[in-house]
């Protein structure tokens, strides 16, 4: 491999979508990664389908874990410990999401792995953290999106609060940890020693409210459920036309006047009411009204024609189908398809990030089930007869 983070090892013993998630990041810069499975079934999301592939790999499984090499590990047994201590061992990262202490009645927590390896980056992801009052408390996304303040934020004015339409709490925390990883390895560089990250769902989740969690600690007035409005500018929301919607994405008052022109309103920018972007915030229920009755007399493309040559961000709403096939995502490479070891061709999202000098690589379509156990054994020193007694007693 020659990806930006080739030659570092890490061993994946998270599943699901947080962890595995910041491994696949890993695994598309050159990290090699080994996902430690539970024989026999492995990591849950092999059978959250359908959809799944003709062989059974279900499509929930395929998007957070290519490039990785599976090995399957029962890690209850005292020999399935022994050969994760010897992949720590040789390490540079060890990432888990097992319940707080969890791996320590094992032998494989942060403290005791540490000795074998200084220089070992230990990632734990959990919903509340290390400590707190809810620290042994199981995380899930959907749960802490509600409990984070997201939900009562995400959804229509006037209806029930709403979840985010995939798991953004997970997401958000794999690439936090991800960030972290990198930033833990580059720190190792300076220092030598590695170090334990403690990464939350909860905590990112406050953390990427972002400006409506900075709304609340500047203003101390709790954030209302705004639909597809913004909280802090207008008109900044989805408008419908003759034949659909669109969104219009006015962020200055130069582009609210063309808005003004276009509509065949140019009064309104001139407005009291209407020609400051506060102003606008504080009257949006009399503006929007106004522009939404206008909207409606043309078609969707037609808006978005007009808006686009005069400068003003907006944009379709485009289903699954759509975004895909959209000659945009087409030309970014968003779609890809890699071959797995039966021979079939496993459709698959590309990584967004684009290095000129060391160019994300695609090595290894979603790996079956304890696809590399063998191949990882020998190069931690078991022999033929080794393994097939590791496999007898159901260790792997």
């Amino acid at each position: 491999m020659s990806g930006a983070l080739a030659g570092i090892k890490v061993v994946d013993l998270s599943r699901v979508l947080a962890g595995p998630w910041a491994s696949q990041l890993l695994a598309d810069l050159g990290a090699d990664v080994v996902k430690v499975e539970r024989p026999g079934c492995g990591d849950d999301t092999r059978q959250w389908a359908p959809p799944s592939l003709p062989d059974g790999k279900a499509a929930y499984f395929l998007c957070t874990n290519r490039g990785k090499r599976s090995l399957t590990v029962d890690i209850s047994q005292s020999a399935g410990q022994e050969i994760i201590r010897k992949l720590a061992a040789e390490a540079d990262v060890l990432l888990e999401n097992y319940k707080v202490g969890g791996l320590k009645k094992h032998g494989l927590d942060y403290a005791t792995l540490a000795k074998l390896n200084p220089r070992l980056v230990y990632c734990s992801i959990t919903g509340f953290g290390q400590d707190g009052p809810y620290a042994n408390l199981a995380g899930y996304d959907y749960i802490v999106q509600g409990m984070s303040g997201l939900m009562s934020i995400t959804g229509p004015a006037d209806g029930e609060p709403h979840k985010v339409g995939v798991a953004v709490s997970d997401l958000f925390t794999g690439l936090y940890a991800a960030n972290a990883i990198q930033a833990a390895l580059l720190a190792r560089e300076k220092s030598g020693a590695g170090q334990h990250i403690d990464m939350a769902l909860f905590d990112c989740s406050l953390a990427m409210l972002a400006n409506v969690g900075s709304n609340w600690l500047v203003g101390q007035t709790v954030p209302p459920r705004l639909g597809n409005a913004h909280a802090n500018i207008v008109p900044y929301q989805v408008f419908a036309a003759t034949d659909g919607y669109f969104i219009l994405a006015c962020g200055n008052d130069k582009q609210f006047a063309e808005v003004c022109r276009l509509i065949g309103q140019p009064q309104w920018a001139r407005d009291s009411r209407y020609a400051t972007n506060p102003q606008r915030v504080a009257h949006r229920a009399q503006l929007v009204p106004l522009l939404a009755q206008s909207f409606r007399r043309q078609s969707r493309d037609s808006w978005l024609d007009a808006l686009d040559k005069a400068g003003v961000p907006c944009g379709p709403i485009n289903n699954v189908d759509e975004a895909f096939a959209d000659p945009q995502a087409q030309a970014r490479g968003m779609q890809l398809a890699l071959e797995d070891n039966v021979g079939q061709e496993v459709p698959l999202v590309g990584c967004p990030i684009k290095l000129s000098g060391t160019p994300v690589e695609y090595n290894l379509a979603p790996p079956a089930l304890g696809e590399h156990t063998e191949q990882i054994l020998r190069t931690l020193g078991y022999g033929e007869s080794d393994i097939v007694a590791l496999r007898n007693s159901g260790t792997v």
